[in-house]
Parts: C-alpha cells; structure tokens; sequence
C-alpha cells in the first residue's frame, strides 16, 4: 500500500488533518474511496485495517480536538453534528464524488449524522457498533450511567472514570434500575492510577461522551437517503451497550445489524495494544462494499 500523505483543512473551529493512501485519479476496477473514521480514535487506530485494502484509495483522518487535528475555537466539547461537518468537507476536498464509509463506535454516530444531512457524499455507509443510548429500550438508565461516568471524570479525573468505563463497556444487557448499587471496580484493578492530573480535556470524557451518548439518529432522513445503511456489530458483542444501539437502529431502519467478526474493536490488529481480527474483519467489510458497488 502506498505510504499515506497527509493534508490539511481549515473548518469551522478546527484545523483537520486527513490522510491518503493511493490515489484519487481512481484505481483500475472504478472503485470507490474508502473513508474510515472513528471517535475519539485517531487515524492511527486504521493501520491494520487499511493495509487490507491495498487495491483501493483508502482515507483516514484525525477529529477534531484528537490526534493531529486541534480545535482552533477554545471549545472543550464537540457534538456529532460538528464532526460530521468536518468529514462533510475532507470528502468534498477529496473532489472524488460518493465514498463508500467505514465508520466505528463514535465514528459511526458521526456518520449517521452526515448521512443524514448529506447522502450524496455516502455511497454505502457501515455504522459499526454507534453508541448512542437515545435508542435503548433502557434509555433513562443508560443516559445516567453515562452522566455518571462524565461527572465521575470531572470530579476525580482518568483513573476513576476509566475504571468506571471499563465495566459499563463490558456489562451485558439492559442496565438496571439499581445500577448505582453494584459494585465499582477501582483503577488499580485495571492498572491505572488514581492520581488526579488535573486535566479534563480527554478525549472520550471531556471531549465526546456527551454528545455521542446523547445523540438522537434522525431516522426520517436516514430512511429517505440515497446510501446504502448497513448497521453492523460485533459477533462477541452481543448484549453490549454498543452492539444494542446498533440493533436498535438497523430495527428503527428495517431490518437487523450485519454480523461483523470479533469485538467493538475487531478490526484492531495490535493498534493501541488491543487485538481483533482484522483480516476476518476486512474480509467482511470488502463483501458488504461489493454487495452495494
């Protein structure tokens, strides 16, 4: 694969840098860009991924606040809709037509958002896995539990917060009602500190908990677009806060989440020190692209 360039873009309260791999003049076979994005993953959480698609023009990029790209507004917290403006205008720079989108967790709330504003610039969009707790039956919960972990993080910073995370993302099923009572892991059990370092400007805590947990798809627009939505989870993430959102909305859309191989981060292949399946996951994600082309 050739080694990516990147590119710089001025928008609304941010300075986006975005990379590509390949060229835009358009591969031999007539396929399409390939746009993967996540939230708050950076670009360098795509390595494994796009090396499998060696034979496309693949792209990546860095959100707002994240990585490379830094807000120039002196705003802490970014909202969907925002981000979805950002990618709205690297693919427009791009100057390429309809891409064809992988987007992951955050990354896929953010997509649903430009899709909905913008269909024309998605030829086929993959929502992998988008948390957003406005679409559980278990809603009121779920939005507390959320609440809970951002004021957690603003009170006693990373350490607790994580730790916090770290059981929310694992637990299977509906959240209940008493969830308040169980039991609260602490940092050291997951080998963080405890330490406060007076910064609230994480990423997942400080930057995009909020806006993504609380996002409400509109799934009139999201119905009536021209691209071809396929929401997708994990095969282990069944019963997952992420993997039930995505079962909402495929089932607010019609139909049922495609099944992708392994976790919320399947597609990992060491990135971040985690480990999926990413050629499986690759594999899969190249027969959806065909079945829309």
């Amino acid at each position: 694969m050739a080694d990516p360039v990147t590119h710089k873009l001025a928008t609304n309260g941010a300075e986006i840098q975005y990379d590509i791999r390949g060229p835009l003049s358009g591969t031999a076979d007539g396929a399409r860009v390939l746009v993967l994005i996540g939230s708050p993953m950076d670009a360098s959480g795509f390595a494994s991924l796009a090396s499998h698609f060696t034979d496309r023009t693949v792209v990546t990029y860095d959100p707002r606040g994240v990585g490379r790209s830094a807000r120039t507004d002196g705003v802490v917290e970014s909202t969907p809709e925002e981000h979805a403006d950002d990618v709205r205008q690297v693919i427009e720079a791009l100057g390429v037509g309809p891409v064809d989108l992988f987007a992951s967790s955050g990354g896929a709330v953010n997509a649903l958002a430009l899709v909905a504003r913008h269909p024309g610039l998605v030829h086929t969009l993959v929502a992998h896995e988008p948390p957003t707790a406005q679409v559980l039956p278990d809603r009121d919960t779920a939005l507390a539990v959320c609440l809970d972990l951002y004021e957690t993080y603003q009170r006693e910073g990373m350490g607790p917060a994580m730790a916090k995370f770290i059981g929310v993302t694992s637990w299977k099923g509906p959240f209940q009602a008493n969830w308040r009572d169980q039991p609260v892991a602490a940092p050291a059990d997951f080998g963080l500190s405890a330490e406060d370092d007076g910064s609230r400007d994480d990423a997942l805590f400080g930057q995009n908990l909020r806006g993504c947990a609380w996002y409400q798809p509109d799934f009139d627009a999201l119905g009536a677009a021209s691209t071809h939505l396929v929401i997708a989870a994990g095969e282990e993430s069944e019963g997952e806060f992420p993997a039930r959102a995505a079962a909402a909305i495929a089932a607010r859309l019609g139909g049922a989440p495609t099944i992708f191989p392994s976790h919320h981060a399947g597609f990992l292949g060491g990135e971040f020190g985690q480990q999926g399946a990413p050629e499986d996951f690759a594999r899969m994600l190249r027969e959806v692209f065909d079945t829309h082309r």
